[in-house]
């Protein structure tokens, strides 16, 4: 591992850490900046997958209370009570994990094939796109009223598990759409970003592991500097995570979403055109 290969990953894990915890696509930022510190495309879409796994370790730490308690209730569970109680949690997750599996596999792999054929220019440009629109779902969801729930249903698994598998596309925020979902089913704010959150659980772990299969090992990054970038992310992203988790429902991230997209968009021209 050379200087620079040490650099990006510092960097990469900061940039990981930090934007998990936002409605914006930490996904597309990490894979956008990736792309312009000379990644190549497709493997800056693998490794910006793989890298959440960082981050994953940060959330099983904070929502340590919640994960024992949901897997308590594991050995009582039946199917008659799968949403009663503390059996809803392991349901929800369960289920909602399956129908990310089922939606964002295939999806995975056309992102990863679309990225190998277009240019790092375009591919930055599509990244933008996909953040505007990530910006307009925020943009939307803010208007709706919120309700008082805060137990997950049936519906609401298969529901924000098959968004959370959109999300696996660059630039698409996991975080934002799971929670958009959320607050449209009426919960209220912290109970939406909880159960988002928790979800990204097994996501992202799931998500590590594709990747590494499809790739057929570290996609594009050495042992050394995939060590480095998860340790860093990891920190990051327990040091920023309760205190952007206070924040979270004051700032109007789809301006966050609007101004990046906007950037990559011009930028991913920029580059298009310098090429």
């Amino acid at each position: 591992m050379n200087r620079a290969e040490l650099v990006v990953a510092i960097l990469a894990g900061i940039v990981q850490g930090i934007v998990e915890w936002l409605p914006v696509s930490s996904q597309g930022n990490l894979s956008l900046f990736l792309t312009v510190a000379g990644t190549d495309p497709a493997n800056a879409v693998q490794l910006a997958l793989f890298l959440q796994v960082g981050t994953t370790l940060s959330a099983t730490l904070y929502y340590r209370d919640d994960i024992a308690t949901a897997l308590r209730a594991v050995p009582g569970w039946r199917p008659g009570t799968a949403y009663s109680g503390e059996n809803a949690i392991p349901s929800y997750v369960v289920v909602a994990s399956f129908m990310t599996g089922v939606v964002g596999i295939p999806l995975y792999l056309t992102a990863v094939d679309l990225a190998g054929r277009v240019s790092g220019g375009v591919f930055i440009a599509f990244i933008g796109i996909l953040l505007v629109l990530t910006g307009l779902l925020q943009l939307v969801s803010e208007s709706v009223s919120m309700g008082g729930r805060d137990a997950p249903t049936l519906l609401d698994s298969i529901l924000v598990g098959a968004v959370q598998g959109v999300a696996i596309l660059p630039g698409i925020s996991r975080s934002g759409t799971t929670t958009s979902a959320l607050l449209f089913r009426s919960y209220d704010p912290p109970a939406a970003f909880r159960l988002s959150f928790l979800l990204s659980i097994p996501a992202s772990l799931g998500a590590a592991v594709l990747t590494v299969t499809e790739a057929g090992g570290l996609p594009g990054i050495s042992p050394g500097a995939a060590f480095v970038a998860l340790g860093v992310s990891s920190v990051v992203g327990y040091w920023t995570i309760d205190a952007l988790m206070r924040v979270v429902d004051r700032v109007p991230f789809w301006v966050v979403c609007f101004g990046l997209g906007g950037l990559a968009i011009v930028g991913g021209g920029i580059v298009s055109a310098l090429v």
